[in-house]
């Protein structure tokens, strides 16, 4: 079920509403059941997974606590990543393994090749998988008491509004969660609710319509260079997070509804002035993850410089994987990891060359020059990861600064005009996709460290009725609705 539907936005009300009469006591079987529902609306049979692997990870829990010798209850706790990751494995990178495996084969001109064997992905696999195995890491480190109620340990894993993209909760923040009493607060539901309109504005207003013009130039990018590669991959940029960061709110502003409390998953992430606070501010439940159970467990920054910088590449990389089975994935964490080394590297020269020219005494110049180096560095990362081939990828980083020539020159004639600049649409199209982005990054530029929600509290009545009206009239008037997937959802 897509949050973006017309069934999520009936079954979504009736849910909070026998919520809130079902007794307390009762509660947690209500949400076990409609999150069951809600991720059988996509296929049902898959179900069925997710059953196996709950079935593992609560008796691995339980004996865990059970079993204080550490070597035996590694064993358990290896029968529970396994399992995790053999399910990851089977459906997501399989795939991968027999592409790379008949490479090989025609490489060393072998004759045969491994039978083709296509799966359909689960859906929202990598984001329950992680969320068990950190529940299970968890426990055998004792930083958590192993849940002994299955039905809620299984909600732990299935609580619908971050089933499917997140944001990747811990064990010790949300199973608490259904054991309190909530009852209904209108305050709190208008600001899940505005949190929810939020989304759905960066969802359909903003990702969906610049989706119609990132897809013209990467489904066929070897037609254009230059000007339209770039204008495409800067699109694509605030595409994916509108598209991401808009699928948290409205997971974050249902969960607040019920009186649920998830993780914050984006903080800003284009105001950063390093890659490093990029990735503390880009899906941060995710990057947070693999900073306490790979990063730091492989040593992270407390030891020699090579193994530290190691450390980083494998950590990025493992991100890069996670994404998807294809090795543009892995390019682009890879890619990722070099940029935080290269800054890591390059930081006493740096210092030097900002003392030398002296723009640290212009803070506000060198704030925004640090942002845009930043962005323009994650944008160009940003090509690996959307490109639909490393074909694709190689000739869009290397056709960037090629033909702009022959753009200037052509830029009169309204055909290329057209092709080249709007990208195959309208102008007044291009320039609501434009506005909306404008309106997004200005609303988020106002508060700094504070969610929209905070920042219209505070503003005076006119004002903060004026944005909830532009949010609403804009998803009513120039929303695209159509039953477009959540990027992250095929992760």
């Amino acid at each position: 079920m897509l949050f973006n539907s017309l069934q999520f936005l009936i079954f979504f009300p009736v849910v909070v509403l026998l919520y809130f009469i079902v007794p307390h006591a009762y509660r947690w079987g209500l949400l076990l059941l409609a999150s069951c529902y809600f991720y059988m609306c996509w296929r049902p049979a898959y179900i069925l997974v997710l059953f196996v692997l709950i079935g593992i990870d609560f008796w691995v829990g339980l004996t865990m606590l059970k079993t204080p010798d550490k070597r035996k209850r590694k064993i358990y706790l290896t029968l529970s990543l396994l399992s995790n990751l053999s399910i990851l494995f089977f459906f997501k990178y399989f795939g991968l393994f027999q592409e790379s495996l008949n490479f090989l084969l025609d490489t060393v001109h072998a004759g045969f090749h491994a039978p083709a064997w296509s799966l359909v992905l689960p859906i929202g696999v990598s984001f329950h998988t992680f969320q068990a195995m950190g529940y299970s890491v968890d426990v055998y480190e004792d930083r958590i008491l192993p849940e002994r109620n299955l039905g809620i340990f299984a909600l732990f894993v299935f609580f619908f509004p971050q089933l499917v993209a997140g944001p990747i909760e811990r064990a010790k923040r949300l199973i608490p969660q259904f054991y309190e009493r909530h009852s209904f607060e209108i305050p709190r539901a208008l600001d899940g609710l505005k949190l929810m309109a939020w989304g759905y504005f960066k969802k359909w207003v903003v990702a969906d319509r610049l989706t119609l013009f990132v897809q013209v130039v990467y489904s066929h990018p070897t037609y254009y260079q230059g000007f339209p590669l770039m204008l495409a991959t800067l699109l694509f940029a605030f595409q994916i997070y509108a598209d991401f960061s808009g699928y948290s709110d409205i997971a974050l502003g249902a969960a607040q509804i019920m009186g649920f409390r998830l993780v914050l998953n984006f903080n800003r992430p284009y105001s950063s002035k390093s890659v490093s606070e990029f990735w503390k501010r880009w899906h941060i439940s995710l990057s947070s993850w693999f900073r306490d159970y790979v990063y730091i467990p492989l040593g992270g920054n407390r030891t020699v410089k090579w193994r530290w910088y190691y450390n980083i590449l494998i950590t990025f990389a493992l991100s890069g994987l996670w994404h998807g089975a294809r090795w543009n994935f892995l390019l682009w964490g890879v890619l990722n990891g070099f940029y935080l080394i290269g800054s890591i590297w390059t930081a006493p020269i740096r210092k030097s060359i900002v003392s030398l020219i002296g723009i640290s005494r212009l803070p506000v110049l060198h704030g925004w020059l640090q942002r845009a180096i930043t962005f323009s560095l994650i944008c160009f990362s940003w090509i690996f990861f959307r490109a639909n081939t490393f074909h694709d990828a190689r000739y869009i980083a290397g056709h960037l600064f090629t033909g702009w020539g022959e753009f200037v020159h052509h830029l009169s004639e309204l055909p290329y005009l057209k092709a080249n600049v709007f990208l195959n649409q309208g102008p007044l199209e291009f320039l609501i996709a434009v506005f909306a982005v404008f309106f997004m990054e200005v609303v988020q530029a106002q508060n700094q460290d504070e969610d929209v929600r905070s920042l219209c509290s505070k503003q005076s009545l006119w004002r903060r009725w004026m944005v909830y009206y532009v949010v609403c009239l804009s998803v009513l008037f120039l929303g695209v609705f159509r039953d477009v997937e959540f990027i992250y959802f095929q992760f």
